[in-house]
């Protein structure tokens, strides 16, 4: 999965990366600076350190991870939020994520492990720094493939907009039940129209008596029985080239790696998990009928009684298709991540 949020102590982070939050001074601090220190070795990553600092806010240098199961540690000055000036706090958080990304790039680094950068005694607001990080990632993520992981100590360390928390509560509140009593679903628009032009009548009109030549099964009819047994893999390319979408956009967009959405494309029997398979409709935006349709295909469903699926249906019923915002929602509901 390109990006993850994990609760994880960055120190034990086994990547070729970590990120420390570092002051310009390049010094051991406390947080999550002191205890990067600490494990890595205190003196020999000062002595590294001194030969590198200063730098200002927004720059990065890189290290070797010494005692830290990390190859590199680096180094990134956030800044010391500013109230009166917002926008230039965020200018040089964004540099710091960025400018620690493209550092591991050339590295060579697969694989990174960020803190939330200036949100401890700095005084950035969480809710904000969390914005401005993954807005960062997923634009670094747009162009390059690396795995990247924020990492937080506990959910009161990862603060997610207000709002949209108290939006899908709500939803939450008023759609998640202990038991789900199954309905029949109402046709998908592609079946309306195929059974329409099947028998020449719109889809609310009575039904009239059917002739012999509609019972000979015309060609609508034939290509949506057809299109009811097709593979997973068949469907999902059929949905990207109807959408006008690239393999590309849509694997990026879906937080998927580029060997499993392969494994995914070529078929062969291979079968996706339910939450890729919701991360490959949101990242096509379909409507929650379609989804149910994709996810059939898998043979999978969403249910009132699983309260990771209530979630994914309030963001797609509001036209929600940010898969970081909603994966940061399913993190602070302690729920498995979209993607894979």
């Amino acid at each position: 999965m390109p990006f993850t949020i994990v609760r994880q102590d960055i120190t034990k982070m086994k990547t070729d990366a970590i990120v420390n939050a570092a002051n310009t001074e390049l010094k051991m601090g406390g947080g999550v600076c002191g205890a990067i220190f600490k494990r890595a070795g205190e003196y020999e990553l000062q002595k590294a350190c001194d030969d590198l600092s200063p730098i200002k806010a927004g720059e990065v240098v890189i290290t070797p991870g010494f005692a830290l199961p990390a190859r590199y540690i680096i180094h990134a000055a956030g800044p010391v939020y500013d109230a009166s000036s917002p926008k230039e706090s965020e200018k040089l958080l964004r540099a710091a994520y960025l400018n620690s990304l493209n550092l591991a790039k050339d590295y060579n680094c697969k694989n990174i492990a960020f803190p939330l950068i200036s949100s401890g005694i700095y005084g950035y607001p969480k809710d904000e720094a969390l914005r401005v990080a993954t807005a960062a990632i997923k634009d670094f993520l747009d162009s390059h493939d690396m795995d990247i992981y924020l990492t937080v100590f506990d959910k009161d360390a990862f603060m997610v907009s207000e709002k949209l928390l108290g939006e899908v509560a709500s939803y939450i509140d008023d759609n998640y039940i202990e038991k789900h009593k199954l309905s029949r679903r109402e046709l998908l628009d592609i079946e309306r129209r195929s059974l329409a032009d099947a028998i020449h009548i719109e889809y609310d009109s009575p039904l009239p008596q059917i002739s012999e030549e509609v019972l000979k099964a015309p060609a609508g009819i034939d290509d949506l029985i057809d299109n009811l047994d097709e593979p997973f893999s068949t469907t999902l390319l059929r949905l990207i080239d109807a959408n006008g979408k690239t393999d590309v956009e849509v694997y990026k967009r879906a937080n998927l790696d580029r060997k499993l959405f392969s494994k995914i494309r070529t078929g062969k029997g291979y079968m996706p998990s339910k939450r890729t398979a919701i991360a490959l409709a949101i990242a096509l935006e379909l409507n929650l009928d379609e989804t149910d349709d994709l996810l059939e295909r898998a043979g999978y469903a969403l249910s009132h009684s699983q309260k990771f699926d209530v979630i994914i249906e309030y963001f797609i019923i509001n036209g929600k298709y940010d898969i970081f915002e909603i994966n940061e929602v399913l993190f602070k509901y302690d729920q498995p991540l979209l993607g894979g």
